[in-house]
């Protein structure tokens, strides 16, 4: 079985001459940004309301400007939007009860976070370079990463399986806020090669505490890297709520390192789209790095070995349980008629086919070797460690059969 996202099944368009040209009016944002640092409300680009309705630009002429970069979307487009988001909340809630039966060793589900995720992925061109954490599954799905790779590294039997090149997708990053550096290094050198590319780098709440997302900010500020810094604010840095973690709306936070920030709703996928189109085409002209807040909700747990109860209210999450990314798109399909019931039950039938396809899958992987933990770490050998594997190698020998 082949899977692959609706992005993968057409080629990826880039910048319109629509989008460009709502481009001229970009630096009204900044100035938007700059007068909400001083204490004024913060903004939220929403396109889509949570009942599922497009906002117009003479209700929210603060939009405006983001409108411009969804102009070409059609009832096609929404619907690929729609399908992207179901199966990549299939696919991770297929994840997610692996590793309760054991298959995998640990999992981060996305739950609720599926149009951060896929309306900022969607925006990018084949060209454009990814710097991922290890949540971003949606994103994956989006640049055409077999999904089944993802598990076998959470299962143990890779290191990533996949060519970050063939894709322009990086490897899963686990040390919290480094990838933001690697962006920043890596947008540097493609402004040094005159590229017209943009990268993007993803991050959540907690990990903008680090001092290595400063460090990125400072050097894509002086450098004037082409880099978006796509902040999932899921609202939980494991169970460190946002107001423990800032005093300020996280986006107001580029205004010092002297760039613009702008908070988008992270459940409407149309805005996530919109707002991170704008930002890379910002990064494309020249203008430098954009940090995007994604204001959404970690529906599940951190990890599987987390447990939110022991954190969170429920009526929290059943507050964010109404605005679901998912529920609210298809309401929108179904009142504007670009999709029927149809077209509802065929996607219905390609996600159970997706889910045997990853259990089948994953359950046919080898078991990941026990031994190999103690190989590659230093280059020539080293006393201690062969001291431990020989341990181990006893220990494991001690169980009937061996294992």
């Amino acid at each position: 079985m082949t899977v692959e996202s609706t992005a993968a099944r057409k080629p990826r368009r880039s910048s319109g001459t629509k989008r460009a040209a709502g481009a001229a009016s970009a630096g009204k944002t900044a100035a938007a940004a700059a007068a909400a640092a001083k204490g004024a409300e913060p903004q939220l680009v929403q396109l889509l309301t949570p009942e599922g309705h497009r906002v117009s630009a003479a209700d929210h002429p603060e939009n405006a400007e983001f409108m411009a970069f969804v102009e070409d979307i059609t009832g096609d487009d929404l619907r690929g939007l729609y399908r992207d988001m179901v199966l990549t909340r299939r696919f991770d809630g297929e994840a997610t009860a692996l590793q309760r039966q054991g298959e995998l060793g640990l999992w981060a589900s996305l739950l609720g976070q599926e149009a951060a995720q896929i309306g900022s992925a969607r925006a990018l061109n084949d060209e454009d370079y990814v710097f991922p954490t290890y949540r971003e599954h949606g994103v994956a799905w989006c640049r055409g990463v077999d999904p089944t790779n993802l598990l076998g590294m959470f299962r143990g039997v890779n290191h990533g399986g996949w060519d970050p090149n063939l894709n322009n997708f990086h490897l899963y990053t686990i040390v919290i806020g480094s990838q933001t550096l690697h962006a920043t290094g890596y947008a540097m050198g493609v402004a040094k090669d005159g590229a017209d590319s943009a990268v993007i780098a993803y991050f959540g709440d907690g990990a903008s505490s680090q001092g290595d997302v400063a460090e990125a900010f400072t050097f894509s500020a002086v450098y004037n890297s082409p880099v978006v810094f796509f902040c999932q604010n899921n609202q939980w840095a494991i169970s460190e709520p946002t107001e423990r973690q800032m005093r300020v709306p996280l986006y107001q936070r580029a205004q010092g390192f002297g760039f613009p920030g702008v908070r988008v709703d992270g459940n409407d996928v149309l805005a996530c789209l919109a707002v991170t189109r704008w930002a890379l085409d910002r990064a494309r002209r020249g203008e430098g790095p954009t940090l995007v807040e994604a204001f959404t909700y970690r529906m599940g747990a951190h990890t599987t070995s987390d447990d939110p109860t022991k954190y969170r209210r429920d009526e929290e999450r059943a507050a964010w349980e109404a605005k679901d990314p998912i529920l609210r798109l298809k309401t929108h399909l179904l009142e504007s008629g670009a999709a029927d019931e149809a077209f509802f039950e065929e996607l219905e039938t390609e996600s159970e086919t997706l889910g045997k396809h990853v259990r089948e899958v994953v359950r046919a992987m080898p078991d990941p070797d026990t031994m190999a933990i103690f190989e590659n770490v230093y280059a020539d050998g080293h006393a201690l460690v062969d001291e431990e594997r020989a341990q181990f190698a006893a220990y494991l020998a001690s169980f009937e059969g061996g294992e």
